[in-house]
């Protein structure tokens, strides 16, 4: 069982040298710094939402990572290789890591829309970065094509095509303990947003007893349901994991509402 938070980005990258030196790179750029910054001072200090930026990017990358991590311990075949745009699986673990960081970066732009900005706008980002990081430079397009992919399915309205992608949208989700819900809420307001926000007090994930991935999601009061059911459940209902993980919503020690595919 592990809990979702800052430090998890770093337990599983921790001995994966392509991981590793990925997130390295990345978290040294200075655009991407800016990007992140930009995009709190759009979602925070302007819309005075909740936190859209590096914080949330690391906690978002671990909650992917773990996830696909799970998922390859199942035996899930990973698309990317199904589909033959790679022939190594350690290429596809760059996609959850560069997907979930870079994710919010279009709220630099605007909240509106964000997510297909963000896409965009981190194409010449992903190019510097792979750069690095792969010599093939056909590898490297299909690579950051398929990482834009999973940036422009974290809309809702949008499906993710991948498993890879797949984990960056539901690990962004999972970013939801103690006030971080996904759901974008006026800070300092007193509505459903805010209470359900608040009630969250951790989320845990490990492996299933039925599925690969069981999802605990622990509150103290039973409005945190809201965020499971309006922010969650979409998120997860849009992606090939949708019949490969359950959810559990926790009051008091107590499983208050149970989600699974079975």
């Amino acid at each position: 069982m592990v809990l979702i938070g800052p430090e998890l980005l770093d337990k599983i990258i921790e001995g994966r040298d392509l991981l590793y030196k990925a997130y390295v790179i990345a978290n040294s750029d200075p655009e991407i710094q800016e990007l992140w910054d930009m995009a709190n001072v759009m979602a925070v200090r302007r819309l005075k939402y909740n936190d859209h930026g590096p914080v949330h990017a690391r906690i978002a990358a671990g909650a992917a990572l773990y996830l696909y991590k799970l998922l390859l311990e199942s035996g899930i075949t990973p698309t990317l290789l199904r589909d033959r745009v790679v022939d190594d699986v350690e290429y596809t673990w760059l996609i959850p890591l560069y997907g979930a960081l870079l994710h919010d970066i279009g709220n630099s732009i605007h909240r509106d829309l964000h997510e297909k900005l963000g896409s965009i706008l981190a194409k010449p980002i992903l190019d510097r970065l792979l750069e690095k990081l792969i010599g093939d430079y056909r590898l490297r397009i299909r690579i950051r094509q398929e990482i834009m992919h999973s940036i422009h399915c974290t809309a809702y309205d949008v499906n993710c095509l991948t498993y890879e992608a797949g984990t960056v949208k539901v690990g962004d989700g999972l970013d939801m303990a103690e006030g971080r819900a996904r759901v974008p809420y006026r800070l300092g307001g007193v509505t459903i947003h805010s209470v359900s926000a608040l009630s969250i007090k951790r989320v845990e994930v490990e492996k299933g007893d039925k599925t690969p991935i069981k999802i605990m999601v622990h509150m103290t009061e039973r409005a945190g349901i809201f965020q499971v059911d309006e922010v969650l459940m979409p998120k997860l209902k849009s992606t090939p994991l949708k019949d490969l993980v359950e959810i559990y919503a926790i009051v008091g020690g107590q499983p208050l509402k149970t989600y699974t595919p079975l």
